[in-house]
C-alpha cells in the first residue's frame, strides 16, 4: 500500500479532469437520490392522499407529509401522481446522462495513466545497465511489464471511481436518511464501523498471496520463455517431460495461490451483505416500534423509503469493501512494478559530463579492474591501443574477454582504474556521444521483427535508400535480400528466424557499416557457421575492419593472426601480449591454444 501514493502521483496532469468527474458523479448521485425519494411521495399519494394536514409538528417527515397531503387535496390525487411519475423519468434520464459523463472523463485519464506507467516501465529498462539482466529472469521483467500492469489497471486504478462515488454516496445517502430519522441513522452510524473493521481484516490478508501470485506468473512466463527459446534442445535430448514437469509444478503453485486469493476476495460481497441483512432487520424492528408506538413522527411511506435508502447504501458500501480488497491485491503487483522502476542504475552520466565527436589518438585500460559482487573477473590490465590497430582478445571460456571489452562503450563500469578515450576518462563522457564511436559486432547476431531495411538504419536514423544499399552491398548483403519478395521490406521475424545464420549476420554487418564507427568491437561472428557462409561474413568483416580501431574477440585463432596485438587473458589478468609470431617463439598459452585448435 505505501506505492499507492505514487501510482496516484500520475494523476497530478489531471487535476482539472477529475474535477470535472467529481462534479458529474456528485450531479449523478443527487439526481440519483431524487429518484429513490419519489417512491416516498408516490406512496403518500397512493395510500395517504385524502388525509388531511396534520397541524402540529416541524420535522422533515411532518413538513414533507403536510405538504404532499394538502397538494393532492388541491389537485387531485392522479394529478399529482402523474408529477411524480415525470419527475421520476426526468431525474432517473439526467442521473444516468451524467453517469455517463463521469464515464467518459475518468477512462481516458485512466488508459493515460497505464500508458504513462507502461512508458516509464519500458524506458527504465531500457536504461538500466547490461548487468541487471543477468540478475533478473527475463521472463520475471516480462510478467512485470504486463501481468502486473494489467493487475494494478483491474486492482488498483478501477477502484478510483469507487473511491470518488462511492463514499460521495454514503455522505449523501447517510444525509438524506438523517433528516427522514435522525434516531435510526445514528444507531445505523454506530454499528455499521464493526462491519468494516471485519472487513478490513479480510482485506489486509490478500496481500501476501497476492504477492506470491504474481512472482508465479513471473516464474511461468521465464519458463515459457526458455521452453521456447530451447525447443531444438529439449526435444533432441528427449526433455519434453522434464521441461512438462516444471511447468506443472509452477502451474499448480500458482492453481493453489489463486484459489487462496480467491476464497479470501469472495468473502468480502456476502459478508458485507449479511452484515447489510442483519442491520435491515433491526432498522425494521426499531422502526415499527417508532411506528407504532407513535413515539416519532415517522409514517408507513417515509420508513418504507427509509429502507429503500438503506439498500441503496449498501450497494456502495460493498463496493467499497470489494474496492479494498482489490487494493491489497494490486498493492503486491504494484510492489513488483516499483521494485523494478526504483533499481539502480548504476552506469550513470556526471551532470558536467563532455561531448565527444570523433576518436583521434588512444584507448588506454589503466589497472583496470572488474568485480561482479564479490567475484574477481578482471585485474591489474593494463592496455593501450593506438588508432587504427586491430587488438585481439584471446583465453579460455570464462578468461574475461567480452567482459573487458564491454568495459569500453560502458555497459558495465570499471570496479577499479580508469579507462580514457584520447586522454578523457570515459566517465567524464556523455553516454550517447561515448557509443556514438563505437560499433558492435556480436557472435549471435540480433536482429529485431521488423523490416530488413529498419534493422539496418538501427540507431542511425535519417539514412536514405541509397546509403542503407551501399551498406548492404559492403556486408555482402544486397544480392540475397533482393532475392526475397519484399526485398528490404521483408520482416526478419522474431530475433531473426526468416534469415539464416550467415544472413544475419551479414544484416548486423551492415548495420555497423551504416554507422560508421572509428571504433569497432568485433565478437568473432563466424564461429557457428558453414564454411560457405564464413567466407562470405568473413569477407564483409573484412571490409567493415579497414581504416578501423578493432578490438576483436577471437575464438578461432587462425582469423587473428594478422592482428597487431594479441592479448592473452586468463582468469582476468593479461598473461602474454604481443603479434602472432611472437607468442608462438614464446611457447607459452597462446601456443598451446593454437595447437590445440590445430589439432581438432
Amino acid at each position: 500500500m505505501k506505492h499507492i501514493p505514487k501510482l496516484l502521483g500520475y494523476l497530478k496532469p489531471f487535476k482539472s479532469k477529475i474535477a470535472l468527474y467529481f462534479f458529474t458523479t456528485l450531479l449523478a448521485i443527487v439526481f440519483g437520490l431524487f429518484s429513490f425519494g419519489m417512491l416516498i411521495p408516490v406512496l403518500q399519494v397512493l395510500f395517504n392522499g385524502d388525509q388531511k394536514p396534520q397541524t402540529s409538528g416541524t420535522g422533515f417527515v411532518t413538513r414533507t407529509t403536510n405538504f404532499i397531503n394538502d397538494f393532492a387535496i388541491t389537485h387531485g390525487k392522479l394529478n399529482v401522481l402523474f408529477y411524480i411519475v415525470l419527475a421520476l423519468v426526468i431525474t432517473t434520464i439526467l442521473k444516468n446522462l451524467f453517469v455517463y459523463c463521469s464515464l467518459l472523463i475518468l477512462n481516458p485519464i485512466r488508459n493515460a495513466v497505464m500508458r504513462q506507467l507502461r512508458d516509464d516501465l519500458y524506458s527504465k529498462t531500457l536504461s538500466l545497465p547490461i548487468g541487471f539482466f543477468t540478475e533478473e529472469r527475463k521472463g520475471d521483467l516480462m510478467s512485470r511489464m504486463t501481468n502486473d500492469v494489467s493487475e494494478v489497471e483491474v486492482s488498483i486504478l478501477s477502484v478510483v471511481e469507487s473511491l470518488i462515488r462511492d463514499p460521495l454516496m454514503i455522505l449523501f445517502t447517510l444525509t438524506t436518511m438523517l433528516f427522514i430519522s435522525p434516531m435510526l441513522t445514528l444507531f445505523l452510524v454506530l454499528i455499521l464501523p464493526i462491519g468494516g473493521l471485519a472487513i478490513t481484516k479480510v482485506g489486509k490478508s490478500l496481500k501476501r498471496p497476492s504477492n506470491q501470485a504474481q512472482e508465479q506468473l513471473g516464474e511461468m512466463l521465464a519458463n515459457v520463455e526458455e521452453t521456447l527459446g530451447g525447443m531444438r534442445i529439449i526435444k533432441a535430448f528427449n526433455a519434453e517431460r522434464h521441461q512438462q514437469l516444471r511447468f506443472r509444478h509452477i502451474n499448480n503453485t500458482l492453481f493453489r495461490i489463486r484459489n487462496n486469493i480467491a476464497a479470501r476476495r469472495e468473502a468480502g460481497s456476502p459478508m458485507s451483505e449479511t452484515l447489510g441483512i442483519i442491520v435491515v432487520s433491526v432498522i425494521l424492528l426499531c422502526g415499527g416500534y417508532l411506528i407504532f408506538s407513535g413515539k416519532s413522527s415517522l409514517t408507513g411511506a417515509f420508513f418504507i423509503g427509509y429502507i429503500s435508502l438503506f439498500y441503496n447504501l449498501i450497494t456502495p458500501i460493498k463496493s467499497l469493501s470489494q474496492s479494498f480488497y482489490n487494493m491489497q491485491k494490486g498493492s503486491a503487483a504494484l510492489d513488483r512494478i516499483q521494485e523494478l522502476l526504483q533499481a539502480e542504475n548504476t552506469i550513470v552520466e556526471i551532470p558536467a559530463a563532455k561531448s565527444i565527436n570523433s576518436f583521434n589518438t588512444s584507448i588506454e585500460l589503466k589497472n583496470v579492474g572488474f568485480s561482479y559482487g564479490k567475484k574477481e573477473i578482471l585485474k591489474n590490465i593494463n592496455l593501450t591501443i593506438q588508432k587504427g590497430k586491430t587488438i585481439a582478445l584471446v583465453g579460455a571460456s570464462g578468461a574475461g574477454k567480452s567482459t573487458l571489452a564491454d568495459l569500453i562503450p560502458r555497459f558495465h563500469d570499471v570496479s577499479s582504474g580508469e579507462i580514457l578515450i584520447d586522454g578523457q576518462n570515459i566517465k567524464d563522457l556523455k553516454i550517447y556521444d561515448l557509443r556514438r564511436l563505437i560499433g558492435v559486432v556480436s557472435q549471435e547476431p540480433i536482429l529485431f521483427n521488423d523490416t530488413l531495411s529498419n534493422n539496418i538504419t538501427l540507431g542511425t536514423g535519417g539514412m536514405n535508400q541509397q546509403q542503407i544499399e551501399d551498406a548492404a552491398r559492403i556486408a555482402n548483403a544486397h544480392n540475397f535480400i533482393l532475392k526475397k519478395k519484399e526485398g528490404y521490406e521483408t520482416f526478419a521475424g522474431d530475433r531473426g528466424s526468416r534469415l539464416s545464420g550467415g544472413e544475419r549476420q551479414r544484416i548486423t554487418i551492415a548495420r555497423a557499416v551504416l554507422k560508421n564507427p572509428p571504433i569497432l568491437i568485433l565478437d568473432e561472428a563466424t564461429s557457428s557457421l558453414d564454411t560457405e557462409s564464413e567466407r562470405i561474413v568473413q569477407e564483409a568483416i573484412n571490409v567493415l575492419m579497414q581504416n578501423r580501431t578493432c578490438i576483436v574477440i577471437a575464438h578461432r585463432l587462425s582469423t587473428v593472426q594478422h592482428a597487431d596485438e594479441i592479448i592473452v587473458l586468463n582468469h582476468g589478468e593479461i598473461i602474454e601480449r604481443g603479434s602472432h609470431n611472437d607468442l608462438i617463439e614464446l611457447t607459452g598459452t597462446y601456443r598451446k591454444l593454437v595447437e590445440m585448435q590445430q589439432l581438432k
